[in-house]
């Protein structure tokens, strides 16, 4: 495919505010998971998730503004604002926005809901309904910023970050748009946190290991979730030296997935991984590093790293930040963020939560921070329920 310049990163994230903070809890190795002090969790048996601290939205949003906005929406334009700032410049109002989320403002719909009951329909706020919607974070980004562009986004699950970037840069490709902001956005919240653990998706305490996610190793036992925002400028052409270029894509479906799990098509997310390589035109021996989708869960993580091994030999450096920041869209679009920032820094952060893998792992996430050249890197996104995608960024244009 064409190559899409990255030129801005705009980040809301747990344990950070900004690239440059981002890029450093990284570089620290410090992961973003702490208790959870937002509501009860003392039924559960998941104690914590990856919490956005020590933001503030008035320093993004004005006063009257922000009091017509979710969670969602403060976090989403914040984000936007930054990337913008670091871009050094507006967008053109012919530009688009490409936002993913896996649960979209679920505080919100139950806010409106206990208003409806109590109040009745005529009582209780119409901005609370309005705001119950997936696409308001993205609504706001393009009203507040003035883009005229497509606007859509995308709830594929733990993908959804991913998939947006997909679509935008696609198009963007095609000449239909000049830019994008692109990204993903996520809350925590009592609900989907409550469900998550119930079925038994969650990391937990059990007496042989603490309560922490841990990517690829042995003694996993399910994710943390996340929130916050990570929005990306994308470009056909530049204003300022890009970070990394948007180079390819792939997509598959595991057919043998679940509508909540995970499945053994370990030759679809091969055939993606590969997809991806191929629309950049690219070899499997040009990869020079693989960001893992790998979450903590024991068959998510499992069939990603058989997948690997189908299609590198031998693997290069494969990196898991889900330990850092959680799961979901919000997670998944600061991983993608984190392998822009890797191409820019030619760096590579250490796995947090990792010890050891199952035997018939080939290969170690990194332990420590990791310094070599990195030209191309391997993007994976494998969902619960099936799908897949995965993109190449690239240091170069061509």
């Amino acid at each position: 495919m064409t190559r899409i310049a990255v030129t801005g990163i705009g980040i809301v994230a747990p344990g950070a505010v900004g690239s440059e903070d981002f890029a450093a809890m990284l570089e620290s190795g410090r992961s973003a998971v702490l208790p959870i002090d937002r509501f009860d969790t003392s039924g559960l048996r998941a104690h914590t998730a990856a919490l956005v601290r020590d933001f503030k939205a008035r320093d993004f949003i004005g006063a009257m503004k922000l009091r017509r906005m979710n969670t969602l929406s403060r976090y989403a334009l914040s984000a936007a604002r930054l990337a913008l700032n670091d871009r050094g410049s507006e967008l053109p109002q012919e530009a688009g926005v490409a936002l993913g989320t896996a649960f979209g403002p679920v505080q919100t719909s139950v806010d409106y809901m206990q208003e409806y009951v109590e109040k009745g329909a005529a009582l209780a706020p119409p901005q609370l309904f309005a705001e119950s919607v997936a696409n308001a974070p993205g609504s706001h980004v393009a009203i507040e910023l003035g883009l005229r562009g497509f606007n859509v986004t995308v709830t594929q699950r733990e993908s959804s970050a991913l998939a947006a970037l997909m679509y935008a840069a696609s198009q963007t490709a095609k000449g239909a748009v000049p830019a994008a902001l692109v990204g993903g956005v996520e809350e925590v919240n009592e609900m989907v946190f409550s469900v998550l653990d119930r079925i038994g998706a969650l990391a937990h305490a059990n007496g042989a290991v603490d309560e922490c996610a841990r990517p690829f190793d042995r003694a996993r036992n399910g994710m943390l979730i996340g929130e916050g925002s990570a929005i990306l400028v994308i470009e056909s052409a530049p204003v300022r030296a890009p970070y990394a270029y948007v180079s390819g894509f792939g997509i598959a479906r595991d057919v043998s997935a679940t509508i909540s799990d995970w499945g053994e098509g370990q030759a679809a997310v091969a055939a993606a991984m590969k997809a991806a390589i191929d629309d950049a035109e690219l070899s499997p021996t040009d990869i020079d590093a693989v960001y893992a989708s790998a979450n903590a869960t024991v068959r998510g993580d499992r069939l990603e790293y058989r997948a690997i091994q189908s299609v590198f030999e031998p693997v290069p450096p494969v990196v898991a930040t889900k330990g850092y920041f959680g799961e979901y869209a919000a997670g998944g679009a600061l991983h993608l963020a984190t392998a822009v920032i890797a191409i820019q820094k030619q760096t590579l952060p250490l796995s947090a939560g990792f010890r050891s893998g199952e035997d018939e792992m080939r290969f170690a996430p990194t332990k420590e921070l990791y310094r070599g050249e990195l030209r191309h890197i391997l993007v994976n996104s494998v969902s619960a329920g099936g799908g897949i995608v995965c993109a190449v960024l690239s240091r170069e244009a061509a």
